[in-house]
């Protein structure tokens, strides 16, 4: 365990950080396999809604520093790009 003032200060403040990016992740992981279930069932008005929502969770995520640009873009394009497949 730390000594230093300084040095427990920053143990309580990383605490605080993983536990607010577990969430955010958590909900990240989440919307994605609601988009992936509603594409698996074929259910076609429902998939551009989960769609928006999954684009704004992640690209919030993004913005907080909880995943990387380039990963929540990629997250982004996968599912649209399954979603698309199920319109054709």
């Amino acid at each position: 365990m730390a000594n230093h003032k300084s040095a427990l200060k920053r143990s309580r403040q990383s605490l605080i950080r993983r536990l607010r990016n577990k969430t955010s992740l958590t909900r990240v992981k989440s919307v994605v396999k609601d988009v992936r279930l509603a594409v698996s069932e074929k259910q076609a008005e429902t998939v551009t809604a989960k769609l928006d929502l999954a684009k704004s969770v992640i690209g919030k995520a993004a913005k907080k520093g909880v995943l990387h640009k380039r990963t929540a873009a990629r997250k982004i394009s996968r599912l649209s790009k399954l979603a698309n497949t199920l319109a054709a």
